[in-house]
């Protein structure tokens, strides 16, 4: 689904992406981790769109989209759920989702918002009320249910456990796991290693601006270097 091959990205006169190359079959949670720092979130800007590539290239279905605005990438279905969250804090509940919905303006948009509170109950509890007065895991919620109303084959989701309480970062992590059931593509980036990679099917290790290691998830959990340098094992 998702190819990237020699991916190099800059601010200003530093580089930070080093010639990167990541693949991404449909229907796979793929996962890549590191450190703070090392360029994760940057590769994601990269492939919405809102991240200037300076070499390489960036093939989804086909399609290049290396030079593809952030908002027709969107159109060809890939969305991101990004890193703080960034909802719109004035803006209710509700509205939040319907702007992820922005594109449609067919019946299936209540549909897809009765999907997104059946997975996300509580945010069907406070549909009304402004977002900035939810907890931190019910804003990552929101912010993945907003991506999700834009109906993505491909989901990009950023440090999605950061700053949460453990028993959240376990029910954030059974819903990305849920998605592939429904047939949406999963892109994640965390510095939480083990949690990620226990629902993805494969993983890269990324380390300034590098990928360092690619393999299946469970080699990459049971490998001495990982456990040691991100496991804490």
């Amino acid at each position: 689904m998702l190819t990237v091959e020699g991916l190099r990205s800059r601010y200003g006169r530093i580089e930070v992406l080093h010639g990167l190359d990541l693949e991404v079959a449909s229907g796979e949670i793929v996962t890549v981790v590191g450190a703070n720092g090392a360029g994760k979130t940057t590769l994601l800007k990269c492939l919405s769109g809102i991240q200037p590539v300076t070499a390489g290239s960036i093939v989804f279905r086909g399609e290049a989209l290396t030079t593809v605005p952030a908002h027709a990438r969107l159109q060809r279905g890939i969305a991101q759920s990004p890193e703080g969250r960034q909802i719109f804090t004035n803006l209710s509940v509700e509205d939040n989702l319907r702007l992820g919905a922005y594109l449609f303006r067919d019946q299936l948009v209540e549909r897809d918002m009765q999907d997104a509170f059946a997975m996300f109950p509580i945010l069907k509890q406070k549909r009304n009320l402004a977002a900035g007065g939810l907890s931190g895991g019910q804003q990552q919620m929101l912010a993945i249910a907003r991506a999700l109303m834009g109906r993505p084959s491909c989901l990009l989701l950023d440090e999605p456990s950061m700053g949460l309480a453990p028993l959240l970062v376990t029910q954030i992590f059974e819903v990305v796991k849920g998605l592939k059931s429904l047939g949406v593509t999963v892109l994640l980036v965390e510095q939480n290693a083990f949690g990620a990679l226990s629902i993805a099917d494969r993983g890269y290790v990324m380390e300034t601006g590098r990928i360092t290691m690619a393999g299946p998830a469970a080699e990459l959990i049971a490998d001495e270097r990982i456990r040691a340098a991100y496991l804490g094992l």
